[in-house]
C-alpha cells in the first residue's frame, strides 16, 4: 500500500496518508495505457478534412479537344484528377474517428497511469488550502516549491482563488476526479492531490473513467 507524506503549501510535512493499493499500487500495464491514449486522441480528431472529387470541382462539360488527330493524349474532361485543378481521386472525406474501448480497459489504464506516477515519485499530497487573494504569482510560488510548474492539480472541491490565480499558467491544469483521464496524467510531470480529495477521488476511479 503506497504511503505518502502530506505537505502544506510551504512544503512542510504535516502528516501522512495511505493510498488505496488497488488504485495507486496496482501493476502497471503499458498496453492498456497505450490503447486508452490512442482512443482519446482519436476521439479528439475533428474529422473535417475534405477534398473535392471530379464531380465537385468547377469545369467539365465540353471535351477539351477531339479524341484523335491532335497528337495529344486523349482527354474527356478538365476535371480529371490528372489535370491541374482537377478533382481528387482518393482524397479524405469528413468522417467520425471516435470509438470506445471497454470500460474495464479504461479503468485499468487509469489505475496503471496513477500507479506509475506513484512509482516514479511524482505524486504530492497537499493539505487543503486556498489563497486569500487572486494572484498568479502566489500560485506559481507554491508550484515552484514542489518543482511542479508542469503539473495536474486534482481537487474535488472548488478552490476559487487558487484556481483563478493559476488559470493563466500554460503548463498547469486543475481537474476534478470525475474528469481525470490517462492522457492528462501522462501529459503532466507531477500530480498534486488535495488530501480531502482522496476518498472521493478513489470512488470515481473505481466507477466511471473520463474519455
Amino acid at each position: 500500500m503506497p504511503h505518502l507524506d502530506v505537505y502544506d503549501i510551504e512544503k512542510k510535512k504535516v502528516g501522512a496518508i495511505d493510498l488505496n493499493d488497488q488504485i495507486f499500487g496496482s501493476e502497471v500495464n503499458e498496453h492498456l495505457i497505450h490503447e486508452v491514449v490512442k482512443m482519446q486522441l482519436a476521439n479528439r480528431r475533428a474529422g473535417t478534412s475534405k477534398t473535392k472529387t471530379r464531380a465537385e470541382v468547377s469545369g467539365g462539360k465540353a471535351k477539351p479537344w477531339k479524341q484523335k488527330g491532335t497528337g495529344r493524349a486523349r482527354s474527356g474532361a478538365n476535371t480529371s484528377p490528372v489535370w491541374v485543378r482537377g478533382g481528387s481521386a482518393f482524397g479524405p472525406k469528413p468522417r467520425d474517428y471516435s470509438y470506445l474501448v471497454p470500460k474495464k480497459v479504461r479503468r485499468g489504464a487509469l489505475r496503471s497511469a496513477l500507479s506509475m506516477k506513484v512509482n516514479e515519485g511524482k505524486v504530492w499530497i497537499i493539505k487543503d488550502f486556498d489563497l486569500n487573494e487572486i494572484k498568479t504569482s502566489k500560485a506559481l510560488e507554491i508550484l515552484k516549491r514542489f518543482d511542479a510548474e508542469k503539473s495536474l492539480f486534482i481537487s474535488h472541491k472548488e478552490m476559487v482563488n487558487f484556481e483563478m490565480s493559476s488559470r493563466n499558467l500554460r503548463k498547469f491544469k486543475v481537474i476534478r476526479p470525475q474528469g481525470l483521464n490517462v492522457y492528462d496524467i501522462l501529459s503532466y510531470d507531477k500530480l498534486l492531490i488535495i488530501e480531502s480529495t482522496a476518498s472521493a477521488f478513489e470512488g470515481d476511479v473505481k466507477g466511471e473513467v473520463s474519455e
